[in-house]
């Protein structure tokens, strides 16, 4: 694998509170916005931002539509600003901020922060395998820090998905979204928070690293590739009839086999998984996505090498 060159990454951004109601970014962008000293490095703009704030005013995922979702380019280029929903309004101001891409004002990475209620430890979301530098940042933090695996019962896992439409439009180098739990909805864990923080820490660390002309050499990283998302069992009129199943329940990044029990219906009766090899469920019983239908989203363990990265 050659060595990857990318430019300096001098404009950074953080952000939280793109749900509302997930508090361990909430809580970190607000400390950071009353004293930042803690994330600046050398040579780096570091700019903590709070994405939903009418959401977190009223501690809820979202006003009226799912930030996450609404970065598109139907929803930046809509017109009727006051007609429009609070989210989509907050997506085209963020844009103007911190986009938009390809412009010379693009922010070079942004960080988005976000807890699961599911039990997944310390999970970073790509978009891509080839994306070298988020999978050799995630290298450093792990080897870094084996903190990390006392912290959370996971140690940072790579998700290659595509839950988010952030970097569709603002970024024209990396965004990474952080996912960190398990957390309910609306509560601050210290484990959680702690977790996060030094996510953080190290990420920028390894920014300032890299600015500063370190050569990261090749890498092999393991990832879980998102295969599909699974709905809950329902009846005739979309109603759902089952649950996780105990032995599924928590066992996010755990391997599933065919067989296993995935569902327990109300009435007492087991589900089992009728797939024909092995799977990674994660997400698994995430109490955001019972209105997207989804129970859990199946993975693949992959490992990837991450060519050597340089600035150019």
């Amino acid at each position: 694998v050659s060595l990857a060159r990318f430019d300096e990454a001098r404009r950074v951004a953080i952000f939280g509170g793109t749900h509302g109601n997930e508090m361990s970014g909430v809580t970190l962008v607000n400390l950071w916005v009353k004293n930042g000293s803690e994330i600046q490095r050398k040579m780096v703009d570091t700019k903590p931002f709070i994405t939903n704030p009418r959401a977190v005013e009223k501690c809820t995922r979202y006003v009226d539509t799912d930030l996450n979702r609404a970065f598109t380019p139907e929803n930046l280029s809509a017109l009727g600003e006051g007609d429009l929903p609070y989210e989509v309004q907050r997506a085209q101001e963020i844009n103007r901020i911190f986009g938009p891409k390809g412009s010379p004002e693009a922010y070079d990475v942004i960080f988005d922060l976000h807890n699961t209620t599911s039990n997944m430890g310390c999970t970073l979301i790509l978009e891509s395998s080839k994306d070298y530098f988020n999978l050799q940042m995630m290298n450093y933090i792990k080897v870094t820090d084996i903190r990390l695996k006392s912290l959370l019962k996971a140690s940072i896992q790579l998700v290659e998905c595509c839950f988010t439409s952030v970097n569709i439009v603002l970024c024209d180098w990396f965004i990474a979204g952080l996912e960190v739990g398990p957390q309910p909805q609306g509560v601050l864990r210290s484990n959680i928070f702690e977790a996060m923080r030094v996510i953080l820490k190290h990420a920028l660390d390894f920014i300032e690293l890299f600015n500063e002309g370190v050569e990261f050499p090749t890498c092999t990283v393991e990832v879980f590739r998102v295969l599909e998302r699974i709905d809950y069992p329902r009846d005739a009129n979309g109603n759902i009839i089952a649950m996780v199943h105990p032995n599924l329940q928590d066992g996010d990044w755990e391997p599933l086999n065919p067989g296993d029990p995935m569902f327990l219906t109300f009435d007492g009766k087991t589900l089992h998984y009728q797939g024909s090899g092995t799977i990674y469920p994660t997400f698994i019983n995430e109490a955001a996505y019972y209105e997207k239908q989804q129970a859990f989203v199946t993975t693949r363990r992959e490992t990837l090498v991450a060519s050597a990265i340089r600035k150019a």
